[in-house]
């Protein structure tokens, strides 16, 4: 129930900024929407923001899918074969990340780590939606 929010306010946020969204029929694709930008389709996952560690400064979501197969749990990680970006939502903004750019799951930081490092770390405006389709054109 909360992926199917997450979708559709990812959808909502393309569908704002006036790009074209398509909706992949059945469920046995490795993405959940097309986004035409600029006449260019773009594989997207969503996935739902765990905010657990938001006193820490950042949000967080997985980037991969789980399955059960003979009693054990098997984590299949997302290619860029199959999707070219995540989409996340939290606190009404919409973030869109490379899944070049994730392991098995992705943080994306609001305030620096209390050690002052910034070496390696995602900040969340940086992946701002309307910041990343401004790369795109």
């Amino acid at each position: 129930m909360i992926g199917n929010l997450t979708e559709i306010n990812c959808l909502k946020a393309f569908t704002e900024l006036g790009y074209g969204v398509s909706i992949p029929f059945g469920d046995c694709l490795r993405y959940d929407l097309i986004v035409d930008i600029n006449g260019k389709l773009y594989k997207i996952q969503c996935k739902t923001a765990n905010d657990t560690y938001i006193n820490d400064g950042y949000i967080v979501f997985r980037c991969d899918n789980t399955t059960t197969k003979s009693g054990q749990v098997v984590h299949n990680r997302y290619t860029e074969d199959e999707i070219d970006y995540f989409a996340t939502y939290y606190n009404n903004k919409c973030y869109l990340v490379p899944v070049g750019e994730c392991s098995r799951e992705k943080r994306l930081r609001f305030t620096p780590p209390a050690n002052g490092q910034t070496k390696g770390i995602s900040f969340a405006e940086e992946y701002e939606l309307e910041r990343m389709v401004e790369k795109l054109n």
